[in-house]
């Protein structure tokens, strides 16, 4: 069975997606990008945007009852290469070891104003 999770802690969304879904003992987050809880989008620092879709993951991930620590797979969408490092920077402060398996694409964002998205992949065993 697949069930919705919805973090009251994100905007609202005009696109055709659930927040993530779990299937099992496994939570499929969607791409999420540097928009903060009003519907605003952060642009113009790299850092800040980074920080505030890391921000978003951990939101979802909370709303499915776990955290960043069970975060097992990243896949993480740059804009282009020159800011591979400074997302590395930022990115080693929300995960600790054992790090996320991770995937990093190169590719145009639907949003023109932005420079990262991330989806990712939490191993939340089921309590009974």
């Amino acid at each position: 069975m697949i069930e919705k999770i919805h973090s009251d802690q994100l905007a609202s969304s005009p696109m055709p997606l659930s927040h993530a879904t779990r299937a099992g003992d496994y939570v499929f987050i969607s791409g999420q990008v540097a928009v903060r809880p009003d519907g605003s989008t952060v642009v113009g620092d790299f850092d800040a945007e980074v920080r505030m879709v890391l921000d978003n993951v951990r939101a979802v991930c909370r709303a499915a009852g776990g955290d960043l620590r069970d975060v097992c797979k990243v896949t993480a969408f740059l804009l282009n290469a020159t800011l591979f490092a400074q997302f590395n920077a930022v990115y080693r402060e929300y995960f600790d070891e054992p790090l996320p398996a991770r995937s990093t694409v190169l590719a145009a964002l639907a949003n023109p104003d932005l420079r990262i998205e991330i989806e990712a992949i939490a191993y939340l065993p089921r309590r009974a």
